[in-house]
């Protein structure tokens, strides 16, 4: 396999001048991105940075992100990315753990302090663009360092090799889900989240990379008006985001789409089938390097199609032997993605990374995940054999979770468990005993844990439920009460009422009170936007994702609201037919 450092430099020879990153109003081209991370690899390696060394990259969604990251594999390294919104004691670990030789970041982080910190536009001794690859590059120096949700209560780091990277591009190309010429890429998914491999390191190819910017990712309708600006031929999303995007795309070109980070849904599969969209259902651990198994979503209902090449896949029982057709086993995944394994952790990796009874001397990534073949030999996905869950596209242990809650002061216990009280709206629901409120806890998570970690709800109980051998029952643990219907305040209109109705609406509650916070009621950023998008569409007005988020409650974003229809003015709709900003994509 070719390293992608190398498929850069030709990428570079080949169109120097042709679009490689687009964010916002920047644009570099392949002949300035090649002048700015040979920069920026100098400068690494004048403060030290060596073959083999970790990186950490805290910066936001702009030019400068793929740029930091190419640098820092260009120096020999592998970057570790640290998301700004991380809350900063997740930083202040990640950081550690990592023993990071320099950071990269526009405004430092305290967390890592007596780290050299590089800013992305640093330049080295020589600023002049070459060819200056890492010395003796190898396929198994390690590309990236990505923190994944750990059952013991903290974040475990996953190291990926170089040369996994290079096998799932060169995969993918196999196979056909990558086009043969250059296209047009909408970077969607977080730095954070292993996804977002498969996707910026198209540039390497030759492909542009389209950075979609925060602001422009909480918003549905700008994330289709982008996709049309940029004639984006490749997307990747979750099916939860599909369902966002929906909408805004009706009558639009859709571009391919890369469905990942949890599974298809029945309805989902179906409409993107029927509708001829064409889409791909993209299976892998974090540990095997992003993709694994794929199937283009047409035909019968969900499953997970076939290995990609080079991709070794076992369906196996507890010992190890092989299960029969139609009979559910674990699967294990094998070939040239598997990463390194847990930094630091050498016992939790060989409990999953364990030996290959078809392969001597090789490793298998148990995954924890179970299937089945099912008729005309289709793999379907089961279940989990532990209690680890994807939502919203991020893999969570819901063990860190209850690890988290129990630390906080005035709870004696804490368990954690996924609600869904509406078909596909699924939320971690929390439960303790003890002294705190419900309130009082959820806003210390926030310090602690990132966004995705923070139960829905919290509910404190008397006593937890057990089974006979003296562990929570799960099973038993209630159904989250539902808030209290309160009467509307003196002077409260039709609008109160409508906007209270959408909240309950996509929250799934029967009753909301003027005061209600919307995230601690379960709100999330993809139900944010559903209540944005809903109101929109039902009174005719300008919102924006920013209006639910700085309200304090129900009260102060109905007041939001109803300035705005007062203000009389219509949502505008983004043009979908812009002419686009790359041609030849």
């Amino acid at each position: 396999m070719t390293d992608l450092l190398h498929r850069l430099r030709d990428a570079v020879a080949a169109h120097p001048e042709r679009p490689a990153v687009l964010a916002g109003t920047a644009c570099l081209d392949f002949a300035e991105l090649d002048l700015r991370t040979a920069a920026l690899a100098r400068a690494l390696r004048a403060h030290g940075v060596r073959r083999g060394d970790r990186v950490g990259v805290h910066l936001a969604r702009t030019a400068d992100l793929p740029v930091a990251l190419l640098a820092v594999w260009r120096a020999g390294a592998a970057y570790v990315p640290l998301d700004p919104a991380y809350p900063a004691e997740r930083l202040a670990f990640m950081a550690a753990d990592a023993r990071l030789a320099a950071l990269i970041s526009t405004d430092g982080l305290p967390a890592a302090q007596g780290v050299p910190v590089l800013r992305p536009d640093a330049a080295g001794p020589d600023t002049a663009a070459g060819s200056d690859l890492p010395e003796a590059a190898d396929p198994l120096d390690p590309a990236y360092v990505i923190y994944t949700s750990g059952s013991t209560g903290l974040p475990k780091g996953v190291e990926v090799p170089r040369g996994a990277v290079a096998a799932l591009v060169e995969a993918l190309e196999a196979t056909g889900a990558y086009r043969a010429e250059p296209g047009v890429v909408g970077w969607n998914a977080s730095v954070s989240f292993d996804a977002s491999v498969q996707q910026w390191a198209r540039i390497c190819r030759g492909d542009t990379v389209l950075v979609i910017g925060d602001e422009d990712r909480a918003d549905p309708a700008r994330v289709a008006a982008l996709l049309a600006e940029h004639a984006v031929t490749d997307l990747d999303l979750t099916p939860s985001h599909w369902e966002l995007l929906r909408e805004p795309l009706t009558g639009a070109r859709v571009p391919r789409l890369f469905m990942g980070g949890e599974p298809v849904p029945e309805h989902t599969w179906r409409e993107l089938a029927d509708g001829g969209i064409d889409a791909l259902n993209l299976y892998g651990p974090t540990e095997c390097t992003v993709d694994a198994v794929t199937a283009p979503i047409s035909g019968p209902g969900p499953h997970l199609g076939e290995p990609l090449p080079g991709v070794r896949l076992h369906l196996l029982d507890e010992k190890l032997a092989p299960v029969a057709d139609g009979a559910v086993g674990e699967l294990y995944l094998a070939g040239p993605g598997l990463a390194h394994g847990y930094p630091g952790r050498p016992g939790l990796t060989a409990g999953r990374f364990v030996a290959d009874p078809t392969a001597p001397g090789e490793r298998m990534y148990r995954t924890g995940d179970q299937a089945r073949r099912g008729e005309g030999g289709r793999l379907e996905y089961v279940g989990r054999v532990d209690r680890q869950v994807k939502l919203r596209g991020y893999r969570i242990e819901l063990g860190e979770v209850e690890h988290a809650l129990a630390r906080l002061e005035g709870v004696q216990a804490a368990a954690v468990t996924v609600h869904e009280p509406a078909p596909g709206d699924r939320r971690l629901i929390g439960y303790v005993t003890g002294a705190a409120t419900a309130a009082e806890l959820t806003e210390r998570l926030r310090a602690t844990l990132p966004a995705h970690l923070v139960p829905s709800a919290i509910t404190v109980l008397d006593a937890m439920p057990l089974t006979p051998n003296g562990k929570v029952d799960h099973a038993a643990l209630p159904a989250p009460a539902p808030a209290a219907e309160e009467a509307p305040a003196e002077g409260a209109d039709g609008l109160a009422e409508q906007v209270a109705e959408v909240w309950r609406t996509v929250l799934g509650l029967t009753g909301v009170t003027p005061t209600d916070d919307f995230f601690s009621l379960g709100g999330h950023s993809l139900a944010a936007l559903r209540v944005v998008h809903l109101l929109r569409r039902r009174l005719g007005i300008e919102l924006q994702l920013r209006h639910l988020l700085d309200s304090a409650d129900l009260a102060a974003f109905t007041a939001t609201v109803g300035k705005a229809v007062e203000a009389g003015t219509a949502a505008p709709r983004p043009a979908l037919t812009a002419r686009p900003r790359v041609s030849g994509a």
